[in-house]
């Protein structure tokens, strides 16, 4: 059979294979879409521990809507069409999220906002830089000792408005609602205590209860003493917008989170000796973002496996810190050690690419440069089927393969532990 798998933004690559060593080409659930305006359109109408919007922004005397930035696929746009006869006529302000990333590029505003919406409000559009300490105002601090520093428009604003999307995340254990604030706005010092606590196993994909990082963002979040509507969109396989939920920042997480399960967790009959795992646009801006791919795909991969990690990674590495840790250790192990040594923002990063680095190899076709790869433990292919082949070569006439087609947010189970 022929493997088509995106890369990029409309590319594909391709390889042959025998179709008797696949055990699944798994992609996030089918779910029924309806009608996304009436999703939308619900969610707002029965609001989770809040006033409806209307009431929320009654008497508002400005408001701040914060928006995710260009690594996540969340549908701002889409929710801004059905939002502007509500904003209309007040004075509404927007932030981008990007907690430690950088600012968007002119086409990635479009992205975000449509051509039609950044038309009208871009003069109203400010991006949050974490590294600029003078726009920081300190609200308190976490009982983790995370010292809660948040963009001054975020303290500042009458009320808030956060559009965000809930999926799967590799260690706060999903996106969505606190994490506009923390990481979103927050200050990078604010960023790196709160993400030393992904170094703690039970950092993990899936989880929130026992979380230290969502526990941390939680306790955090109390620091900030505003009215704050959030709606979190949860969106299908194809970025359609499948379910939403509204209203107070806490309590409406927990029911998207329940709906994201359905799209995003997937069940395996079984564990596979070679996964290929496929980091789709938006999210293969660069490898500090793919690198949720590899993280997802351990839970699909046999102990001694090879992870194939394919994406385009557009914009290169992206933050350099984890590859700059990775690069100067000399084996998984010792990156490890040099981590517990002395933590900066991405080492977490490092971490938990390292972690697999133990137990398996980690393959990659990029469009990284292929001694780059090398220095942080990926052995890099200039071709899909090249790789391919080399992994079967590897593994014997028996291994087998497990594709997730879109690895930045497919959690994939084993049968039995998804229905303990």
């Amino acid at each position: 059979m022929i493997l088509r798998l995106p890369y990029g933004k409309e590319g594909h690559l391709e390889a042959a294979i025998d179709e008797a060593r696949i055990a699944g080409i798994i992609e996030p659930n089918r779910v029924p879409i309806g009608d996304e305006e009436e999703v939308i359109r619900r969610a707002l109408e029965h609001p989770f521990g809040s006033p409806r919007l209307g009431e929320f922004l009654a008497g508002a005397r400005d408001v701040l809507v914060i928006v995710n930035d260009q690594t996540r696929p969340t549908p701002t746009a889409r929710v801004l069409d059905f939002l502007e006869p509500e904003l209309a006529g007040r004075d509404v302000s927007f932030i981008v999220a990007t907690g430690a990333h950088r600012a968007p590029t002119p086409e990635e505003y479009v992205q975000i906002f449509s051509e039609r919406h950044y038309a009208r409000c871009r003069d109203r559009i400010f991006v949050h830089d974490a590294r600029r300490s003078e726009e920081m105002v300190y609200l308190g601090t976490s009982k983790n000792g995370t010292e809660m520093r948040v963009n001054r428009r975020g303290v500042e604003a009458d009320r808030i408005v956060i559009i965000s999307s809930v999926e799967p995340h590799y260690f706060a254990g999903y996106t969505g609602g606190r994490k506009s604030f923390l990481p979103g706005i927050a200050a990078f010092d604010t960023i790196e205590q709160n993400h030393k606590l992904a170094l703690r196993r039970e950092a993990s994909a899936l989880r929130l209860e026992g979380n230290p990082v969502h526990e941390d963002m939680i306790d955090a979040l109390s620091t900030v003493k505003k009215e704050i509507f959030a709606i979190n969109t949860v969106l299908d396989r194809d970025h359609r917008i499948y379910a939403a939920a509204a209203g107070d920042i806490y309590r409406s997480l927990e029911p998207a989170v329940a709906r994201a399960n359905e799209v995003f967790v997937a069940e395996i009959p079984r564990k596979a000796d070679i996964v290929i795992s496929v980091v789709k646009f938006p999210s293969d801006i660069d490898l500090y973002q793919a690198q949720k791919g590899i993280d997802n795909a351990k839970y699909a991969l046999k102990e001694g496996g090879i992870l194939l990690l394919v994406a385009k990674c557009r914009m290169g590495i992206g933050d350099e810190s984890f590859a700059r840790l990775l690069g100067s250790a000399g084996s998984p192990a010792d990156a490890l050690r040099r981590i517990e040594e002395g933590f900066v923002l991405g080492y977490h990063k490092a971490a938990k690419m390292a972690e697999i680095g133990l137990w398996a190899q980690v393959w990659g076709v990029t469009d990284l440069d292929p001694a780059f790869m090398e220095s942080v433990f990926i052995r890099p292919f200039a071709e899909l089927q090249g790789a391919v082949d080399a992994a079967l070569a590897e593994k014997g006439p028996d291994a087998s393969v497990l594709v997730l087609m879109d690895g930045s947010l497919t959690i994939p189970v084993v049968r039995d532990q998804a229905r303990r």
